[in-house]
């Protein structure tokens, strides 16, 4: 049984990976580790994708 969990759970952290879904977990991990010691709080979920948005979708994206 502990090897189908370990399979599992590579292949759902994989699956999270490639959708992004991730992506918040990751910014914490960034965050925590780069930009902890210079004060503040990290963005909470809904900040964090509202930046996300914001990032992706802001100003022209194409090139004519």
């Amino acid at each position: 049984m502990s090897k189908l969990h370990y399979w599992w759970n590579t292949l759902w952290s994989g699956l999270r990976q490639v959708s992004g879904d991730d992506a918040y977990d990751r910014y914490l991990a960034h965050w925590h580790a780069e930009h902890a010691n210079e004060g503040g709080r990290p963005l909470d979920r809904k900040g964090f994708f509202k930046a996300e948005q914001a990032r992706k979708w802001n100003g022209v994206r194409r090139c004519c």
